[in-house]
């Protein structure tokens, strides 16, 4: 990301400073709701349409790793009781940092992995550092690995040998290329990538609750809505390294959840309106400002803010919290259910598949091919967000940092950003060869707790830097330390265990 960005002129002739390295926001008024979604009036049936959106990425990548690996084999395992509520505090505290994430998104236009470049020290340290922790956590395509296996049993009608584990892994490269074919057909990425989302996870979710209510006695039921809930010690022998693995991706991917929030920008939410979005091959070339732009302190603007501010509480608590919690429910009772009538306990090169064999045992070919079928949508669903969200943060921040780059590209960043898919598509179809799938997600997952010890701050520095009218309340900042506790005492207790070979602490 070679280059100056001091150079750029401002958007208008007015400005706002922020921070420090970067240069400063441009100023414009806050677009209406109605304005940007080309609407008369917002009513449900326009939100549902038009507006909800960005939290259905990140519930498509979040109905994954956590409901559909970790969850699972941890329920499985170790029962709800002092595992339930694990989930319930991951999701909640996760839900308040995205909306206060996305806070700024709106209030600049300006996404995430740019905005950093504003903290002290500045850009050339920030910028490429939260790279670096984002890749080192997603980089390693524990989902498209997961996913192979179930596709292969999907095809051959039986779950793999040891000695077929590579026809997974290729069959996992052969799912990034189709997220690479998703994008290039795109008119708009992020729209393709929400519609592609509001099909699988209604989908899945449709077919997880008929399953479940079909199968699945009232009292497991009872006893998995009651673990999220109840308060209660670990159970006996697990780590809590395995129960942060569950915590960082519970919902998303806890302090690294800010690189799924660049959909609002490019949904147009607030002053994303003014900045741009990444269009597809399919879709004409769209200017992208390399800065974003804020909105002037005026009593108009301060009214549009809190009418952004409502849709984008709207879509993150009521679209992605209640998913993302139904979303671990609803597969973690039916595991409970699968270990207690099958005798067996899923395993980390097994649990991508477990569930599916299972109930085929007990109820024919028909379950077997339907729940592989599902496993592999949800997994599906989780790396295509994750897959494109590596190569969308990647090329934002090279359109924002070099000068030099945008002339190369002569200002139309799809040039950079479809080369660079088949590059991290390569990267991603050897890193799945490190290790077992579910391994390779744990490893991501407590790596996500790592960024709940820095970016939180951050967020505090420029939120609090804000328009007035979108700045934070003081108990907003309360909770962003809260997270800063809960998911960094994970952190430590993985890294101490990798350096000792035994967790800080067992229960």
């Amino acid at each position: 990301m070679a280059g100056s960005t001091e150079a750029d002129p401002a958007v208008t002739s007015e400005v706002f400073p922020l921070g420090r390295s970067r240069p400063p926001l441009g100023l414009d008024d806050l677009p209406e709701p109605e304005q940007v979604f080309k609407v008369p009036r917002l009513g449900f049936l326009q939100i549902v349409q038009f507006v909800i959106g960005p939290s259905l990425i990140a519930l498509g990548i979040s109905i994954g790793s956590g409901e559909w690996l970790l969850g699972p084999q941890a329920v499985g395992s170790f029962g709800f009781v002092g595992i339930g509520w694990v989930i319930t505090v991951s999701a909640v505290l996760q839900t308040f940092y995205n909306v206060e994430v996305s806070r700024y998104v709106v209030a600049t236009g300006e996404v995430p992995v740019v905005g950093w470049g504003r903290v002290p020290p500045g850009w050339k340290f920030w910028i490429p550092f939260s790279l670096i922790v984002f890749y080192f956590a997603f980089i390693f395509g524990g989902w498209a690995a997961s996913a192979g296996q179930g596709l292969f049993a999907l095809i051959v009608g039986r779950v793999h040998r040891p000695d077929e584990l590579e026809y997974t892994r290729l069959l996992a490269i052969g799912l990034l290329l189709v997220v690479f074919l998703i994008t290039v057909l795109a008119r708009k990425v992020s729209r393709a990538l929400e519609l592609s989302n509001w099909v699988m996870v209604g989908v899945l979710l449709s077919v997880l609750i008929v399953v479940d209510l079909a199968i699945v006695p009232m009292s497991v039921w009872w006893d998995g809505i009651r673990g999220l809930i109840t308060p209660s010690a670990p159970p006996a022998g697990i780590t809590a390294t395995t129960l942060g693995a569950l915590a960082g991706f519970t919902a998303l991917a806890s302090g690294l959840n800010w690189y799924a929030m660049a959909h609002y920008r490019d949904k147009g939410y607030g002053m994303g309106h003014r900045v741009g979005f990444i269009s597809g091959m399919r879709g004409e070339r769209q200017e992208l400002l390399p800065v974003g732009v804020t909105f002037r302190d005026t009593p108009e603007n301060t009214s549009r803010w809190q009418r952004w501010y409502r849709l984008l509480v709207i879509d993150q608590w009521v679209v992605f919290f209640i998913g993302a919690m139904i979303g671990m429910l609803l597969p973690t009772i039916l595991m409970a259910h699968v270990v207690a009538t099958s005798g067996e306990k899923p395993t980390t090169g097994n649990v991508p598949t477990f569930a599916a064999e299972k109930l085929g045992d007990q109820y024919g070919s028909g379950m077997f091919y339907l729940m592989l079928a599902v496993g592999v949508l949800i997994l599906f669903s989780t790396q295509l967000g994750i897959f494109e969200a590596l190569v969308r943060n990647f090329t934002d921040s090279v359109h924002a940092t070099s000068p030099r780059m945008r002339r190369i590209l002569e200002g139309d960043p799809r040039r950079f950003y479809y080369p660079y898919m088949l590059l991290v598509l390569a990267v991603i179809a050897i890193m799945i060869h490190l290790a077992q799938p579910v391994r390779l997600v744990q490893i991501s997952a407590n790596m996500s707790n790592l960024g709940a010890l820095m970016f939180p701050f951050m967020l505090m520095y420029l939120n609090s830097r804000l328009p007035r009218a979108a700045r934070p309340r003081v108990w907003h900042y309360v909770i962003l330390v809260l997270n800063v506790l809960f998911f960094g005492f994970f952190f430590v207790n993985f890294v101490y265990e990798q350096f000792t070979g035994t967790a800080l602490v067992r229960f």
